[in-house]
Formats: C-alpha cells, sequence, structure tokens
C-alpha cells in the first residue's frame, strides 16, 4: 500500500521535533502539556520510530505530517505509542498506510506481544489485528503524573 504524493520512513533524523511537541502538546489527550525535552528523550531512546512525510518514496523528505513509536525489544515485546496524523491530512488513508507499514516491518512480525492503548481509534487498530487484553487483570500499571499535572 502506498499513498501518491506521501512516504513513511523509520529514519530517526528525518523527524520534525517541532512537529511532533507541538501535536502531542497541544493536541493529543495523552500528552498535553508535554514538555519539549520529554519529546526528545522518549524519540532518542525509542527503537523505531517512523514518521510520515508529505513527499514521494525515494524523493526529497518532505513536511512531516504523522508519527509513531514503538518502544520494543524486537522479540518479546512492543508497545505502539504517539500515533498521529495531522488534522489537516486526516481521512486520506495516511493512518492504515503506517498500521500497515508498522504491523508488517521486518523487525516487528515476529513480536510475540504487540500492546497499545487508545481512546478512540479501536476500529483502526483492529483491522491490523489488535485486540481488547483478554486477560486484564494480569496487568498492572504505576502512573507518575508530570510537574505539570500536580
Amino acid at each position: 500500500m502506498n499513498i501518491k504524493g506521501f512516504s513513511i520512513s523509520a529514519n530517526k533524523k528525518h523527524l520534525d521535533v517541532d512537529v511532533i511537541h507541538n501535536f502531542l502538546n497541544q493536541e493529543a489527550y495523552w500528552s498535553k502539556g508535554i514538555p519539549k525535552e520529554t519529546v526528545i528523550k522518549s524519540i532518542e531512546n525509542t527503537t523505531l520510530c517512523f514518521g510520515v512525510y508529505k513527499s514521494e518514496i525515494g524523493k526529497e523528505v518532505g513536511e512531516q505530517v504523522g508519527f509513531a513509536r514503538v518502544i520494543t525489544d524486537l522479540a518479546t515485546h512492543a508497545y505502539l505509542c504517539d500515533v498521529f496524523i495531522l488534522p489537516d491530512y486526516r481521512n486520506l488513508g495516511l493512518s492504515k498506510w503506517l498500521m500497515d507499514v508498522i504491523t508488517n516491518h521486518s523487525e516487528l512480525k515476529e513480536v510475540r506481544r504487540f500492546m497499545l492503548a487508545t481512546n478512540d481509534a479501536h476500529s483502526l487498530y483492529k483491522k491490523f489485528g489488535f485486540n481488547p487484553i483478554d486477560k486484564p487483570e494480569l496487568f498492572m500499571q504505576k502512573v507518575r503524573k508530570s510537574p505539570l499535572q500536580q
């Protein structure tokens, strides 16, 4: 699957941290108020980051219009997070294409448990094999509030 006029890359050097931070800080329900330093650190320490760009494959990378991170050991566990397509580029099939690229990535195809959390995109992720946790009682979490939330 390709969408004319757009490309997807896992090359971190193409990422536009300002675009990513602006969206996560101002628009994403899961990370409003996140400091830029935290976004930078998260990208630096994430195994795979995917950028969606307004450009043709093989041409100069253009304006970034989407993003996703996969935190993983590339063998037993992966966690998909910070997935977004900028509002002006939604309904073009970019999120489906991004998910297709991620779930078929050679380093992720054999990962035993691939998880994510979503408030509103269940139908998208279901198309790529994600389902509700079958035994939620097994999972626990520790959530620390950021200094901005206290």
